[in-house]
């Protein structure tokens, strides 16, 4: 007799925030869940309770002959589980390799990028191609996303949109965080930006156009959160500008945390060059946060002109700057546009409905009817 609740085996490429909260909503739907890290098992990063970890060991599955082993692992990993249901992403990494190891039924899931940059021609597009001509099924956090796997012959009725969304109790507008008044910052103007520090989400755009404001508005302050290959270069791009005192790198931020950043914040800035459905976006917005990004289709889905924030070409230091000065001297409308922020995310990108979406999903790939 076929259990009442699905077992999913879910391969991703590593180990992020973004796995560990898909992670818990199944836990807490009670769903059997198997998990493969496709980059490995870290010794110091171990998985949920419940969840069983079926990655490979850290360091086994480097080149050459790599794509042979983990699809052999892939194989050896569903004889082991017996999963339902197999779901994949990024698409041209843990769905690509899913197919390859002939494994069924496969819940592909687009991480954004995968599709909007990844495929956009070459081995990468043809990758996505073939994976999504493999999976029983696509899910994908927004239109933009979903307009690029049709265009890679996806069948429109194979494929599920919902945002990875917010808790949105977690995730809410509060008063000035203690952090402000640790930096001396209480009087003063503060930005947001909460990308990782790689040349994809632009985060060297909004330094420049933070110099180009910083001589002409002393209230100016940037609060930078995250981590990545770019930080050595950014921060000397700072200093030699004698603006450290004016800037705070507070590296990586937990979700426990992330509330007091937003709520220690003015404006929330994001210049990435690419997006789905940004998670971070999302929590500002839910914060109560106005916003300047960049005006990639993914974020014209959330953000409204002179309703949600402002939007600016991507790569524009100028049109970024005007932004944020736009911002800087009418809160009056920045206040009125974080309660518009707050409430779109309140319709649209509340994770509990998001999470059951990804559930009944998995029952129905599963052969279970949806609860």
């Amino acid at each position: 007799m076929q259990s009442a609740v699905p077992r999913v085996l879910y391969v991703t490429q590593r180990d992020t925030a973004h796995d560990r909260r898909f992670l818990r909503a199944m836990c807490r739907a009670q769903v059997e869940v198997g998990v493969v890290r496709l980059s490995g098992a870290p010794a110091h990063r171990p998985l949920a309770p419940g969840v069983l970890d079926l990655s490979p060991r850290a360091g086994s599955v480097g080149r050459p002959g790599r794509t042979l082993r983990l699809r052999s692992h892939l194989r050896a990993a569903c004889r082991e589980f017996a999963p339902t249901v197999i779901h994949a992403g990024p698409i041209q990494q843990g769905a690509f390799l899913v197919g390859l190891a002939g494994l069924r039924p496969l819940i592909s899931m687009s991480w954004g990028s995968d599709l909007l940059l990844g495929a956009r021609n070459g081995v990468g597009r043809w990758k996505a191609r073939w994976a999504l001509s493999r999976s029983q099924l696509l899910l994908c956090d927004c239109q933009a996303v979903r307009k690029a796997a049709l265009d890679l012959g996806a069948p429109q009725e194979r494929i599920v949109v919902f945002p990875w969304g917010v808790d949105l109790d977690h995730f809410r507008p509060g008063r000035q965080a203690p952090l402000r008044r640790k930096l001396g910052w209480e009087r003063e103007f503060v930005l947001l930006s909460a990308r990782s520090f790689e040349p994809i989400y632009g985060v060297d755009v909004l330094i420049e156009a933070f110099l180009r404001l910083a001589p002409t508005e002393p209230r100016l302050r940037l609060l930078l959160l995250g981590e990545g290959s770019l930080r050595s270069s950014l921060q000397r791009r700072i200093e030699l500008a004698g603006l450290q005192s004016r800037v705070h790198l507070a590296g990586a931020v937990s979700e426990d945390r992330l509330p007091d950043y937003c709520h220690a914040s003015d404006l929330y800035v994001s210049a990435s060059y690419s997006d789905g459905s940004s998670v971070s976006l999302l929590e500002a917005m839910a914060c109560g946060l106005a916003s300047v990004v960049s005006d990639l289709p993914s974020n014209q889905e959330w953000v409204k002109p002179g309703v949600h924030g402002w939007l600016f070409p991507a790569g524009d230091s100028r049109a970024l700057a005007e932004g944020i000065r736009q911002a800087l001297v009418d809160p009056t409308r920045r206040a009125s546009m974080g309660t518009a922020a707050r409430a779109r995310v309140e319709n649209d990108a509340d994770w509990r409905r998001g999470s059951r979406m990804l559930i009944d999903a998995y029952r129905m790939v599963s052969g279970l009817e949806p609860v």
